[in-house]
């Protein structure tokens, strides 16, 4: 029994090394301008967590067969453990852990803390149960008020968000479903959410967060690709989260001064 636990043991952890060592479900090709560094970051992490793990696993399938139940064994002895070897590996798990974490730091601080380019395009990105609402602020640059006593859901766009229209400047806010943002320009987003914590997660631009009731969070990225990236909610957020999901589509500068002429002109 010992022997077989070992084998199962190693089996189980070097298969599964190698599905992330061969890249078989990975990470879509990266398209901003934070993608390489994050990636490295990711790959870094992996590499430490995966010795740690195959050692671990290699040490728990030789302590299975080593300690085995036998005929001749001596009874086994209740010890309090050791202290030296207790700090050793907690202060080696605090030094990777806190290592890892400062080694990220200046890649998550960037899009957050950092402030967005004064060309920048400004995108407000609502999430509601089950939907993404974007809204631009038009010609005039300026987002106009809304009102939480204008919100209705149900009707979808500008009542969504509870635009209110007696504003001047809202009167040439675009509200969509679908992000456009041009290819190479930053993207200033204000992530907001109406009635429960959303995360709005697009795989292809390595960029994640919370939208948090109540708060108007600022994050930026840059896409560096013209293409179709999709959207979703990573956080559970109410029965129908698995159909929370848009569209993000990157495209050149002309083309999207043309989306948005259009759009304004449409109101």
């Amino acid at each position: 029994m010992g022997l077989a636990l070992l084998a199962v043991i190693w089996l189980i952890a070097f298969l599964s090394t190698y599905f992330f060592i061969a890249h078989t479900w990975w990470l879509p090709a990266g398209m901003s301008t934070a993608a390489a560094g994050i990636d490295h970051q990711f790959t870094r992490t992996f590499i430490a967590m995966g010795i740690v793990f195959v050692l671990a696993q290699c040490s728990l399938g030789y302590f299975a067969w080593r300690y085995r139940e036998r005929k001749n064994a001596e009874p086994a002895a209740y010890l309090h453990g050791n202290n030296k070897l207790e700090i050793i590996w907690t202060t080696l798990t605090a030094i990777l852990f806190i290592g890892l974490n400062l080694q990220g730091a200046s890649i998550w601080a960037a899009e957050r803390f950092d402030p967005a380019k004064a060309d920048s395009v400004p995108v407000e990105v609502t999430g509601m149960q089950f939907a993404w609402y974007f809204r631009y602020p038009g010609g005039d640059g300026k987002f106009g008020k809304t009102d939480p006593q204008l919100i209705d859901p149900s009707a979808g766009n500008e009542s969504a968000l509870g635009l209110d229209t007696r504003d001047a400047a809202a009167k040439d806010d675009v509200v969509t479903g679908t992000m456009y943002v041009p290819v190479g320009r930053q993207v200033d987003l204000t992530l907001r959410a109406i009635d429960v914590i959303h995360s709005f997660f697009v795989p292809a631009m390595r960029f994640k967060q919370d939208a948090v009731p109540g708060l108007a969070i600022h994050m930026h990225f840059t896409p560096t690709t013209i293409g179709n990236y999709e959207i979703a909610c990573a956080e559970l957020c109410g029965l129908g989260h698995y159909k929370m999901h848009g569209m993000l589509k990157v495209v050149s500068q002309a083309d999207y001064d043309q989306w948005l002429a259009a759009r304004e002109a449409e109101k």
